[in-house]
């Protein structure tokens, strides 16, 4: 790859990245990884030559860059929770890449790969996309081609990573209603008035407004609107009798 590439990919990495954040020192909180400005790629690639000239050149670029000859070598690793990108040969010996997509998908769902070959095979490269990989690409790589999948697949973890954060976040604070207000949460996200509710709950609609404002408070809420979204997030689905 050109020394030019790297300068790309430096400027790249700096608008991907934002700001440096100090929160990165728990590596493996999703928090801190989503807010952190370094970026992490890791290497998976079974010939040496490859691999070392790989994580040379993303190294030099300014990414974090850890190198692993084998799929099951970066699963068990303890660091896999926290790579913005995986950049995979997909013909690996014994777990190939389609197999470690699958894996991935299942363990790391945030987590965003590309695909590089020294075969050329389109069909497999087709499959791997339309697994949700960012993009397969032929050896030798396209400067230019992999700098913009690495800034796409940094961009879709990060997004991903972020999206699960304020999922758990979120869960976190539904855990500290009672079970009456988890009745009113799921009544009044599906639209229905104060009186609506209480006429669903078989209480009166000022009890309503009282267990509405607890809600507000313990979700953290400005607004219903914001409570909507929460229940979108939560997957809250509440069939109400009023509405037939």
């Amino acid at each position: 790859m050109s020394q030019a590439f790297g300068k790309k990919i430096i400027a790249s990495a700096r608008v991907i990245a934002g700001p440096q954040s100090s929160s990165a020192e728990n590596g493996h909180d999703i928090k801190a990884v989503a807010r952190s400005g370094l970026i992490r790629i890791a290497v998976i690639e079974d010939e040496e030559r490859v691999r070392n000239a790989l994580v040379f050149q993303l190294s030099t670029a300014g990414f974090a860059v850890l190198a692993y000859s084998s799929a099951e070598e970066l699963l068990e690793s303890t660091d896999a929770k926290d790579f913005d990108c995986v950049v995979a040969d997909i013909y690996l010996p014994r777990m190939n890449g389609l197999q470690l997509q699958e894996e991935l998908s299942r363990t790391i769902p945030y987590a965003s790969i590309v695909f590089i070959t020294g075969h050329g095979d389109l069909s497999l490269g087709m499959q791997a996309m339309r697994q949700g990989a960012v993009d397969f690409l032929e050896k030798p790589v396209d400067d230019q081609a992999l700098l913009n999948s690495i800034a796409r697949g940094v961009r879709l973890s990060r997004e991903r990573r972020a999206e699960q954060f304020r999922r758990i976040e979120v869960e976190e604070l539904e855990r500290s209603l009672t079970s009456r207000e988890h009745e009113v949460f799921a009544l009044i996200t599906t639209g229905l008035l104060n009186k609506q509710v209480g006429a669903e709950l078989g209480t009166t609609e000022r009890t309503v407004k009282a267990h509405r404002a607890s809600i507000m408070t313990k979700m953290g809420a400005d607004s219903l609107a914001d409570l909507v979204r929460m229940a979108g997030i939560l997957q809250i689905h509440s069939p109400s009798k009023t509405l037939e």
